[in-house]
């Protein structure tokens, strides 16, 4: 379930920084107190955290994840952002299995090469290369995202990362802590009209993608939410509020 904002102890009753922690609370204009408070006792108690923000398509995961890693580089924090979406299967791929029609769904990532990655950053053995996702060709581009080890803070973003189908459940155990980033629901069905307007489908064609392939999505990924840390809400200025 979703917890409620850490007290001065933080997590489990362990001793923060508490400099850092009021340093760092109103540290971004679009993260209120809480929110920016929750990533501060996180970097204040381990060398290195990896976050991990879950949610439906279209609830701003990316925008949330660049606002965390923007806050923490603003503090003179080495932070990376790693879009899961860097880990679709390639378009060939997809039609080779049947599933271009299905692009987004579960089983259309690699998740086994995602979940590699994510241990071999957590080990900090060097520097790890991951790919990223172009939407103008909505392809991943290899390589294209490095992450040294000497990152402080990594901020994972995907619509699966609470699933508890396998391997996606052992996410988790390499992942320091999972948010929930949601939005309300008509907001976030007007953001994916656009976003799949503007890269390149007509509007009927948009909003019958959304009906068969992203909601069908959004379910599955919004029944995994109690499973989640922390949840953070998006308003439709941009800004991020603690949720419940």
């Amino acid at each position: 379930m979703c917890a409620e904002p850490l007290d001065e102890k933080g997590v489990g009753g362990a001793v923060i920084d508490q400099d850092v922690v009021r340093h760092d609370r109103s540290a971004h204009p679009r993260l209120d107190a809480t929110v920016a408070g929750w990533l501060a006792d996180l970097l204040a108690q381990r060398p290195q955290v990896l976050l991990a923000i879950a949610g439906c398509p279209g609830a701003g995961k990316s925008s949330l994840a660049q606002d965390l890693v923007e806050m923490a580089e603003l503090r003179g924090i080495e932070a990376v952002w790693l879009p899961m979406d860097g880990f679709h299967l390639a378009d060939d791929e997809l039609a080779r299995q049947g599933l271009a029609d299905r692009k987004g769904a579960i089983t259309t990532f690699d998740a086994d090469g995602y979940l590699a990655t994510l241990r071999r950053i957590r080990e900090r053995a060097g520097t790890v290369y991951v790919p990223s996702f172009d939407r103008a060709v909505e392809q991943p581009i290899a390589g294209s995202i490095p992450i040294p080890s000497s990152a402080q803070l990594v901020v994972t973003e995907g619509n699966y990362l609470l699933d508890e189908r396998e391997p996606w459940r052992d996410v988790r155990d390499v992942v320091d802590e999972v948010w929930f980033c949601e939005v309300d629901d008509q907001l976030r069905r007007e953001r994916l009209l656009r976003r799949h307007i503007a890269f390149g489908k007509d509007p009927d064609a948009a909003r019958r993608w959304i009906e068969t392939v992203d909601e069908v999505n959004a379910t599955a990924v919004a029944a995994t939410r109690p499973a989640a840390t922390r949840c953070v809400l998006g308003l439709e200025d941009g800004a991020w509020v603690a949720g419940r």
